[in-house]
């Protein structure tokens, strides 16, 4: 396991571990915005990479994601090398893919994915919803409605569990980015999400 980059008290009661996407590394600013404005709220936030983007630092190549598998396990190392208490999971895109999928085993409190990938942008028929049918772990899905990897006409029209809650982030892109035009900022939508982030969280009860 790389080093963790930790935001927020050591003596908070909620801990939320943070993945990263799939093309960018723990420490980008939207990374870092997230993670310390979630913080601010005495949060502690933990942040950890993925083998694949381990290499990628390391070597200075690029490198595909690791297989789901992987993927999975990594992420099951983190939760125990993060430990605190209360724990929440979640990432950016795939990070909060991923997080879903191991939630159910790990028995954490909850899972907070920003910009879930539905599907690949261009291709609704290749969903990646089959698992979130029969999630148990109370998740809060953060969606922009013009995220190409989920609209909201296609978010409507899968079969998910009651335990989803999704809120929708006005006009962002899958980083929360609006238009110009539409009279947002991506801070202004950034800060919403992290709003209902901080929310989500301190509002899980202990198992």
């Amino acid at each position: 396991m790389a080093a963790l980059i930790v935001d927020g008290p050591k003596s908070a009661t909620r801990t939320f571990l943070f993945a990263h996407g799939a093309g960018a590394p723990m420490d980008t600013p939207f990374m870092d915005r997230v993670a310390k404005g979630v913080a601010a709220s005495g949060i502690r936030v933990v942040r950890f990479e993925f083998p694949y983007m381990q290499r990628r630092r390391e070597t200075g190549k690029g490198g595909a994601p690791d297989p789901p598998r992987v993927l999975m396990q990594s992420f099951r190392d983190a939760i125990r090398e993060a430990g605190g208490k209360g724990l929440v999971i979640g990432g950016k895109s795939m990070g909060g893919r991923i997080a879903s999928m191991v939630a159910d085993e790990a028995g954490v409190l909850g899972v907070v994915c920003m910009g879930y990938p539905f599907h690949p942008p261009g291709k609704p028929e290749k969903t990646r919803t089959k698992h979130l049918e029969a999630l148990k772990t109370p998740t809060l899905i953060l969606q922009g409605t013009r995220d190409s990897f989920g609209l909201p006409a296609d978010v409507a029209a899968y079969k998910l569990s009651r335990a989803i809650r999704i809120e929708w982030i006005e006009d962002g892109d899958h980083s929360f980015k609006p238009r110009v035009r539409s009279g947002r900022t991506e801070a202004e939508n950034v800060d919403a999400a992290i709003a209902l982030v901080a929310e989500f969280i301190a509002a899980r009860k202990n198992l």
